[in-house]
């Protein structure tokens, strides 16, 4: 279908001749992309799996999808709600005792004996929007609480590094004091982390069961998990990272011992996931069919769908938000994804979606009934997106047919 309702043949044209200069530049070794309107698929798989250029990119590469995890996890976690196993405004004491009874810092920037009692436990809500009082912050190195975090292992960190296992995970965390009272502010990502303990413990089962067992499996999303199995490894491209000294892209995680290839401590939820372009869409077009899968599989009904997909911040805790992400664009956040509530550029309000940090990217926007997915393996060099990543969007909304 290239007709009124769908995507432009021409178009489309631009969107290719745009991606394939990004990779002859030498900007992303290679890429794989797709962009789908009303049924329309377009898909690009550009460049190689190396900057040497020996392995050519494939449609099913294995990418590493970093924060991609968050929006996934965040599903999982609403079947849970819908099952009455876990409440979204419950504490989690109970599952988290490691988190019960908290104290708060005073100040952000304070001792980390000057505290004063958190006013409510924290909830899964606060999990699933990361105010939770634990996560990246805009402080300087010798704050005590950045300090503290380091020491324990426990900082915002690129994903597969090594976080201790879950059980002392949680442990050390709960020796530190909230950054803000549960719900007043946002930290990116720790939220995710916790989150995913938390799954682990009300399903009894290690995280990537219960993502596969209520995601996964049902989607169809068969080459998405934690580890990639030894004789899979010839698909998981090189990552790299810009070498700002030399000018030139460096190897982050090669397949020949990938952090990726064995099973890690921690799986973190926020950030751990390989995936493929084929499995990303399957998950992105059940969230814009507002929960049900491409073979009529329903994984959430349409008012959790919606519930996950709206902007839950106040304008106090969006302060947070733009200066941590470096993103002036960013004016909402959901469960797991930004959320646009405005228009500032070709996105519609109510466009959703995230990415990772190691690449990738992926947006909804259900007014167009347009999804992108973006997945590269050069890591972003700041909380902006590369401007791969941003020509994308402008390139996939640009392909729009009436």
């Amino acid at each position: 279908m290239n007709g009124a309702t769908g995507l432009s043949k021409d178009r489309l044209g631009r969107l290719h001749d745009v991606l394939s200069g990004h990779v002859e530049r030498g900007g992303v070794p290679g890429l794989v992309a797709a962009v789908v309107r009303d049924g329309d698929l377009h898909v690009e798989v550009l460049g190689s799996q190396d900057a040497a250029g020996t392995a050519p990119m494939r449609r099913d590469s294995l990418f590493r999808i970093a924060s991609m995890a968050k929006p996934v996890t965040a599903v999982a976690a609403l079947t849970l709600v819908e099952e009455c196993v876990l409440r979204l405004d419950d504490p989690v004491d109970e599952l988290l005792p490691e988190l019960a009874d908290r104290r708060v810092l005073r100040r952000p920037d304070g001792e980390l004996d000057d505290t004063e009692p958190a006013v409510r436990p924290i909830t899964l809500r606060d999990l699933l929007t990361f105010g939770l009082g634990h996560g990246l912050a805009m402080l300087p190195p010798s704050a005590p609480i950045v300090r503290a975090t380091a020491e324990l292992g426990v900082d915002v960190r690129p994903p597969r590094s090594g976080y201790p296992e879950p059980d002392e995970y949680l442990r050390r965390l709960g020796e530190l004091p909230l950054l803000h009272q549960p719900g007043a502010g946002w930290h990116y990502h720790t939220g995710s982390a916790v989150l995913g303990v938390l799954l682990a413990r009300a399903c009894g089962r290690p995280l990537g069961e219960v993502l596969r067992e209520r995601v996964l499996e049902p989607l169809g999303m068969r080459d998405t998990g934690f580890t990639v199995p030894a004789d899979q490894l010839h698909r998981l491209p090189v990552e790299y990272v810009l070498d700002r000294a030399g000018g030139r892209l460096v190897p982050y995680d090669e397949p020949a011992g990938s952090a990726w290839g064995r099973p890690a401590r921690f799986d973190d939820g926020g950030g751990d996931l390989v995936s493929t372009l084929d499995d990303y869409l399957a998950f992105a077009r059940m969230l814009l069919a507002e929960g049900e899968g491409t073979d009529g599989v329903r994984i959430l009904s349409r008012p959790a769908v919606r519930l996950m997909t709206t902007n839950h911040l106040s304008e106090a805790q969006l302060t947070y938000v733009k200066p941590m992400l470096g993103r002036s664009e960013l004016d909402g956040w959901g469960f797991g994804v930004s959320v646009a509530t405005a228009r500032t550029g070709l996105a519609s309000p109510g466009r959703y979606g995230w990415e990772g940090g190691l690449g990738t990217a992926w947006f909804n926007d259900p007014a167009e009934r347009l999804t992108g997915v973006l997945l590269t393996q050069r890591m972003f060099e700041s909380a902006t997106p590369p401007a791969v990543v941003r020509d994308f969007e402008v390139l996939a909304y640009q392909a729009v047919a009436g």
